[in-house]
Formats: C-alpha cells, structure tokens, sequence
C-alpha cells in the first residue's frame, strides 16, 4: 500500500474534496476516489471524511491508495508482428484495435497476453498486469512500441524516455487544412477538469511538446506527421485538437461528422532507440495498416 499526500491550495477552497484528490494524480478517477471516501481511505486533518466535504485552504490530505489486485494472465498464441527481437529487447508492430496490457474486465486478447506465450523472459518491473512494458499507445492507434525482457533493459528504455532521446514519429490524418508546413504544440497535459475520462490542456498538467510537418493537404483534411518530445497520454490527440485540427475518427476527441474509420487515425510508424546492452541506435519503420491507406487514397481521389 502507498500513500498520496497533498495540502489544499487557497485556490481549491470550498470544493469538494472527491474533485480536488482526483486531480492529483491523473491515473485515479473521481469515482475512484470516490470509492475509497466511503472505505476510509481518505483523511482530512486525520479524520475520515464525506464525498461531498467542503475544502477548507490548508487541509492536509492523506489517501491510503491500495496495492491492485494481481490478475491470472493466461498466455495466447495471438501470432504478434514482431519487427525485432534479441535478449533484452522485442520490438512489435500492435493493430489497431489491440489494448496494450490487460485490466479487470479485460483480461485477454491484449498485447502482454500475446507477448506471455511468444516468450518466457519479460521484464518484471511493472509487475504481473504489465509485464515488459516500457510505453503504450492506445487501443485504436496501430504501430511500433518496444518492450523489454529484462530489468537491465527495462530500467535503461525508460530512462531514454525520460531523456527524451527515444525517437518516435506518428502519421495521422486531422480534420481542417494546416496552411503553414512546420510546427511545435508545446502546452501542458493533465487531467480533465470537467471529465475525468478525457485529457486536456490544464494550467497545472506536465509539460507536453509535439512537432508536426504537413505531408500533403486535401479539400477537408490534412495528412500529418507528429515527432513526440514527450509522451502523455493521449498527447497527439489532445494537442492536435488544442489547434484546432482535431484527429479525424477520435472518438474522444474528435467532431462527430468524420471519415469512415473504427477510431482514430493515428500510427506509431517510426520507432528509434539505443540499444539497453550494446549503445547502438536503433531505428524501425512499419508502414500504416491498409485501413489507413485506404482513406488516403479515397481523399485523394476527392480533390
């Protein structure tokens, strides 16, 4: 069990204190919070209080977060694209539609399931739910992640994504005509204030930065290329939106009135790296699923 700790800003003064504790930690949600309110996970002053307690400025508030509960992952021959593999490392091209790793309620079918049966060997740093896992792109973005097989290269990728040194380039296809070639997003992400299911542009959030260039333009739509400097969650959809280009197909994110595809547009197409063992930079390409291409060519054929 860990503890969150926190002291009530001036400004959260008179909230409620479920809002004000899940917005500490963007991987808890209200309802979750919410949930350990009524255990007595959360004290205020050392005392147990309600949901809807009011904050008062200087309110010092501990929560008693619990150890998750280790799920039984069976391994499943899911036949993964492997682009590279050796000792310490497996790179994997993910489809769109696959979850990285499992969670309550979604145990099977997802990529750590996959990697379980391919081998025997994975990194035990993120624990029995995920395995090997180094980053993650979502559920319906399709593309290259690398994945480690023991702690020595586990500890040494992430340390590259802190670093920054990780290359990792996106193709997308966003709603709108960029009108200038080049171009920086560099705004904070953190948790939506007013839906908890959503990331968004927040005065308080970490420090987020895309670059993208325009690859080619239609009538409604541009053909874009995202390069991460960091990695937030939904980074890519969230700051393309944040300029008024929001991924075409988001569900989340996105206007309604979109092109005909199953979740965004989004594929993790270059992935570069140094190598944990040997110092070699390393770089993978894997072109964007026929889906994808699909409706390249459907907007070319309209201009």
């Amino acid at each position: 069990m860990k503890q969150l700790h926190f002291t009530v800003s001036e400004e959260e003064t008179g909230g409620r204190i479920d809002k004000i504790a899940a917005t500490q930690d963007e991987q808890y949600s209200r309802s979750q919070v919410q949930e350990w309110l009524k255990e007595g996970r959360v004290l205020v002053n050392g005392k147990s209080v309600k949901a809807n307690y009011k904050a008062a400025a200087g309110d010092e508030v501990t929560i008693d977060i619990p150890d998750p509960e280790e799920l039984d992952i069976e391994a499943e021959n899911l036949q993964l694209d492997i682009y590279y593999e050796d000792e310490d490392v497996i790179v994997v091209n993910k489809p769109r539609g696959m979850v990285v790793h499992p969670a309550p309620g979604h145990t099977s079918g997802t990529l750590v399931n996959g990697l379980m049966y391919h081998c025997k060997d994975l990194s035990g740093i993120n624990g029995v739910m995920r395995p090997g896992i180094v980053h993650r792109i979502d559920k319906d973005t399709s593309g290259l992640l690398m994945v480690a097989k023991n702690d020595m290269a586990h500890e040494k990728l992430v340390n590259q994504l802190v670093e920054k040194s990780v290359t990792r380039k996106y193709k997308a296809i966003v709603h709108g005509v960029i009108s200038h070639d080049f171009g920086t997003i560099d705004a904070p992400i953190g948790r939506d204030t007013k839906d908890r299911q959503k990331m968004g542009i927040v005065d308080h959030g970490k420090v987020a930065v895309t670059h993208f260039h325009v690859l080619e333009r239609f009538n409604d739509f541009t053909f874009v290329e995202c390069e991460l400097e960091t990695g937030r969650t939904h980074q890519i959809r969230v700051h393309m939106k944040y300029i008024g280009y929001p991924l075409a197909g988001d569900p989340k994110y996105g206007p309604r009135k979109t092109l005909n595809i199953d979740g965004q547009a989004l594929h993790a197409g270059v992935l570069g790296f140094i190598h944990p063992r040997t110092n070699e930079y390393m770089e993978f390409e894997a072109p964007a699923p026929k889906e994808f291409n699909d409706l390249l060519d459907e907007l070319r054929k309209k201009i």
